[in-house]
């Protein structure tokens, strides 16, 4: 049992986020017999197993490891090969043993990678073994019918028997730059896709992504800690300079391929394939100006495509979890932005309207079709921070989650896994419900946190802009006012004022350091609107006006001190902690900036152009939403705030360029600061090792900086 004496950010660390011995990645077999999941031991222990949990029709449900990493790798250490750490990086995966799985259609058979070799696990007799393929295998992936396993090993698509038995590649690349069956960089760091190949229903072939990254710009990163260390030679395709060139085969088990065709110059990005027994396989693929986007059907023997549908928007399109896809009977589903509202559309009807605005397609069923949304516009509470799973058809919408929270939802053969977040206890639940019923919950053994976070949860100013405020422990009206930590991400796709626990637990501690901690998602964070999300169209600049109305909104409400007011942020948040003090220090007198953007033109094509367009085109609205130009700082006010910079040297999402490039020109303007460089640090949080110090760091800085301490 953890010790009370642990301080919170060791514990914030070590728990990697209080994640570690909480399930996910929840799978339930069709027949409804059988949930799988992933869990580690502990809350400290990084190993994941993959567990099962029987669901007896009219017995007591069980649950059983049917894969330890432990034990399958005899006690010997994992290997990772440089391509499966960029894949965990892209998805901010930290933790080690099995992180990841797939299963055949009937999910009876379950495939993953571990140390770079293939095992399969019989999940319900509870065995597993290692096949003998050539490794380091990336990505292992069973047919529907079980009988093989695809995986890519060193950029070729190969196949082999479930048993073993004749393994061989399928497609192989024709160069050093290509690949076979894995995402880009951008499609997994953008666009959701974090997948390259996919089995037909009949697993007689598979839809192929190729990869020539030969296109794009490299950049290298070293690690000056190291320098006996060769540099990583990283193909980066910054906003403005060329992708990756994607194209997609049907490929079948004896080797041969068919090109899907489509107008790839007009519609480069492969955003989104579906592929079920409800119809040919589903393209989704995007202009590179995300304007316009074209949902296609394959025709498999001759790869040509039709268009089913086309969206346009003048803004920007957005991609979702779960679509498109085939209804049963054969209808598209689709979220869209239709009418001011972000909505599901099942054919040539649209089921919701503008009291949603949904978020993912989560499963497609004969009836209905289970979805996870926020409040809309037009809805009769604001919901604040709340997320939940409703069940859509044309009679209407139900709600099946219940509670203030964040939830979310897994559903086959009759049985619902529902994720519950809420404020009112750490972590989450997960409930196992058969029609409507709940028939178990799934064993959680994360760690409890050594400090509980008091959130109110509140609007601020005309817009009624999201917020979080959390006040010092102890705190009473008679204390007067406090220092204030603004503690935003405040961007796009980054939605921090939830109606949950744990992401409150670092502001909770701040807030124990003795400042009333505000957090606030503005205009581009999602969650509200499609108009309050593209409102940051060639300005995100405005999202700093947004924490300054909520701040000032607050302030006659709560007990803040507007003389001392301080930024955090990491990523898009040290973007805006640093374009904040830079100008607006009339508001703003000291920020910490953590790994941030601070020249638009240095980040990647599909993320930067969605929001400021092409930078050959547009370089003033570069310019005007870059901290900094090839001039020096870009429309700084003249008065100088303190600024604390932290960058991980070994980031490779905002490379440590941003903030050299940010030292070098406040240094220039005779601005003082402070740097602090984390020595083999990702754009992931730093290890346990450095993180307690690094948030003490923090706070010593912002007490400095506001004149907090004699």
């Amino acid at each position: 049992m953890t010790s009370q004496k642990i301080s919170f950010p060791r514990q914030h660390a070590r728990t990697m986020r209080f994640t570690l011995g909480a399930p996910r990645a929840f799978t339930v077999s069709p027949d409804g017999e059988r949930v799988i999941f992933l869990r580690s031991g502990s809350g400290t222990d990084r190993t994941g197993r993959l567990w099962v949990l029987d669901l007896p029709a009219g017995g007591t449900p069980k649950e059983r490891v049917v894969a330890d990493p432990e034990t399958l790798l005899g006690g010997s250490a994992e290997r990772l090969s440089a391509q499966e750490r960029a894949r965990r990086e892209r998805s901010r995966e930290g933790s080690s043993g099995i992180v990841g799985y797939a299963v055949d259609a009937a999910a009876e058979l379950a495939a993953f990678a571990l140390s770079g070799k293939v095992y399969v696990a019989e999940l319900r007799a509870g065995t597993a073994r290692a096949l003998p393929v050539p490794g380091p295998v990336i990505d292992p992936r069973p047919s529907p019918d079980g009988r093989r396993i695809a995986y890519v090993s060193k950029g070729a698509l190969r196949v082999v028997g479930a048993e073993g038995d004749g393994d061989r590649a399928l497609a192989e690349p024709e160069g050093a730059n290509i690949s076979y069956g894995l995402a880009e960089f951008i499609a997994a760091e953008e666009m959701q896709r974090s997948r390259g190949f996919w089995w037909s229903p009949e697993s007689d072939r598979l839809l192929v992504a190729r990869v020539d990254d030969s296109p794009v710009q490299r950049w290298w990163i070293a690690d000056p800690a190291h320098p006996d260390r060769r540099p990583a030679e990283v193909a980066y395709p910054a906003a403005g300079t060329p992708n990756a060139e994607v194209r997609l085969f049907v490929v079948g088990l004896d080797g041969t391929r068919t090109e899907v065709v489509w107008d790839r110059a007009r519609h480069p990005y492969l955003a989104q394939v579906h592929w079920s027994s409800a119809g040919a396989p589903l393209l989704l693929v995007q202009a590179r100006d995300q304007q316009s986007q074209l949902f296609l059907a394959v025709d498999t023997e001759t790869g040509t495509t039709r268009t089913v549908h086309v969206d346009e928007d003048p803004v920007w399109l957005e991609i979702f979890p779960g679509v498109p896809a085939w209804a049963p009977d054969g209808r598209l589903v689709r979220i869209a932005d239709e009418g001011g509202a972000r909505v599901l559309a099942v054919g040539d009807r649209l089921l919701t309207g503008a009291q949603l605005q949904l978020q993912a397609v989560l499963d497609i069923g004969e009836s209905d079709v289970l979805v996870s949304a926020s409040a809309g516009e037009e809805a009769a509470e604001p919901e604040i921070g709340e997320s939940h799973v409703y069940r859509v058809n044309e009679l209407g919408v139900e709600r099946v989650s219940e509670g203030a929270g964040v939830h979310s939802a897994v559903r086959a053969g009759g049985v619902t896994v529902l994720v519950s977040h809420s404020l009112e206890r750490p972590g989450a639940r997960a409930d196992v419900l058969r029609d409507g019923k709940r028939v178990a919950t799934v064993a959680s053994h994360a760690e409890e946190p050594v400090l509980s976070a008091r959130v109110h949860l509140t609007e601020g100013g005309a817009r009624r802009i999201p917020c979080a405020v959390l006040l010092p422990e102890g705190y009473k009206e008679s204390d007067g006012p406090l220092p204030v930590l603004m503690d935003p991400y405040g961007g796009p796709h980054g939605r921090r004022v939830l109606a949950a626990h744990n992401p409150h637990l670092t502001s909770q501690w701040f807030a124990d350091q003795g400042f009333a901690v505000v957090v606030a998602d503005g205009r581009g964070a999602p969650g509200r609107s499609p108009g309050w999300e593209k409102a940051v169209k060639n300005n995100l600049v405005l999202t700093v006006d947004d924490q300054i109305e909520a701040l000032h909104a607050l302030a006659g409400r709560f007990p803040l001190d507007l003389g001392k007011v301080a930024i955090r942020g990491w990523s898009f948040g040290g973007y805006l902690a640093a374009l904040a003090v830079l100008r607006r220090p009339d508001v703003f007198h000291t920020a910490v900036v953590g790994a941030p953007v601070t020249d638009q033109r240095l980040y990647d094509t599909h993320y930067t152009e969605r929001y400021l367009g092409d930078p050959a085109k547009q370089p003033d609205v570069y310019a005007h939403n870059s901290v900094l130009t090839d001039e020096g700082l870009s429309e700084a006010a003249d008065q100088v705030r303190p600024m604390l910079i932290i960058h991980g040297l070994a980031d490779d999402n905002v490379v440590v360029a941003h903030s050299l490039r940010l030292s070098s020109a406040l240094l220039s303007a005779g601005r003082p600061h402070e740097v602090l460089p984390l020595s083999g640090v990702t754009h992931m949080t730093p290890q346990e090792q450095v993180a307690e110090n690094l948030l003490l760091l923090q706070v010593d800085f912002l007490k400095r900086s506001l004149g907090l301490r004699g």
